[in-house]
């Protein structure tokens, strides 16, 4: 049933950072989906696969910018489209790092007319998923928007959402990193070491208070998708 969720969406909208849809074969329970050739991968695998070359900060922020757009689009349509399951893992890259968004088995239409929000069960990924939807089940689009603040977080810092590796007041991102971005003299603290000499502190401030205010806790609180990418177009890409 995922599958044909995520080939309906595909197959509905198109966007330059949505992946296309080139086709679909379905065999008794078996669903294959054909997309257009992301030569580059996962942007989890650029971030965090060993061996693979660090992204420089102009591309991070290139991608950055590319996936901002993508949820900006999904959630300006007429009826919303929250994606749910926003992460690392489901922004692929093209030959030019060009993002696009892909994985929306776990979609879902968002409220219309006078309703706040849509209940459903919670799914979704530990260390993505908005605090207000894993206790209430309560969906809105803004449950993307602290997604996308987590994916933000990942960049700075060149560290997963979770690092079960770590000391335990260490392996959740958001709790390790907010207490240094929230002092701007404290947040090179944090700032992924293969990074230096690539940014100006001007422009690790914009990433760690657009972070923040996608991280806030009142989902009241948080910027639209709209407003997130006019905060990165403030950044340059070269």
């Amino acid at each position: 049933m995922s599958g044909w969720s995520e080939r309906n969406y595909l197959n509905q909208f198109r966007h330059p950072n949505l992946v296309k849809l080139i086709g679909y074969c379905s065999e008794g329970d078996n669903l294959l989906l054909v997309y257009e050739l992301m030569s580059k991968g996962s942007l989890e695998n650029h971030l965090f696969r060993r061996g693979n070359l660090s992204l420089p900060w102009a591309t991070r922020i290139k991608v950055a910018k590319g996936a901002a757009r993508g949820l900006s689009f999904l959630h300006g349509l007429e009826i919303p489209i929250i994606h749910r399951d926003f992460k690392t893992s489901k922004i692929l890259l093209d030959g030019e790092f060009n993002a696009k968004l892909c994985g929306f088995d776990l979609a879902r239409d968002g409220p219309t007319g006078d309703m706040t929000h849509v209940t459903t069960r919670v799914l979704g990924t530990y260390g993505y998923a908005a605090p207000e939807y894993l206790m209430t089940g309560h969906l809105t689009v803004k449950c993307d928007v602290f997604s996308f603040g987590v994916v933000l977080l990942e960049f700075l810092c060149g560290r997963r959402a979770i690092e079960k590796t770590k000391v335990v007041n260490e392996k959740d991102l958001v709790e390790w990193a907010k207490p240094y971005i929230v002092n701007k003299r404290m947040i090179f603290r944090v700032v992924d070491s293969d990074l230096k000499g690539q940014y100006s502190e001007d422009e690790a401030c914009i990433i760690a208070i657009l972070a923040l205010q996608c991280l806030n806790e009142d989902p009241e609180q948080r910027p639209t998708m709209d407003e997130v990418v006019i905060a990165l177009d403030q950044l340059s890409c070269t």
